[in-house]
């Protein structure tokens, strides 16, 4: 079992910067997956970035890249998404999510999930 824990949300100015967390408690990280999806009002659940913990590769959704950078740190057993460039359609609630189904995007296929943590970008 793997207990997720999201932090670091908050309200910004588009073109602002945001660093979440998303730490983990329970059995290792080792042979998962870590995504970060994210759900607007009225929208589905949408991928956004997802990195292997055992190798520490990444991959971003279209719409991210080249403003979002996912890393892990592995004394900490935790993963990050750094946001910068924010815009107004960056609003949503961000969730962080594990499953050892490799690095899918499809949230349907991850096994554990965080609460979410509330990420507002004014304009």
């Amino acid at each position: 079992q793997v207990q997720l824990a999201e932090s670091g949300g908050g309200l910004v100015q588009a073109g602002g910067s945001l660093r979440l967390s998303c730490a983990a408690s329970g059995r290792t990280f080792s042979n998962y997956a870590v995504a970060w999806f994210r759900q607007a009002p009225g929208k589905d659940r949408e991928f956004v970035a997802v990195i292997s913990w055992a190798s520490g590769s990444p991959y971003s959704a279209d719409s991210v890249k080249g403003r979002f950078t996912i890393s892990r740190d592995i004394p900490k057993n935790t993963v990050y998404l750094q946001m910068n460039g924010l815009k107004p359609e960056d609003t949503a609630v961000y969730y962080c999510a594990a499953g050892n189904r490799g690095r899918v995007t499809v949230a349907t296929l991850y096994n554990y999930w965080g609460q979410g943590t509330q990420v507002t970008v004014s304009s």
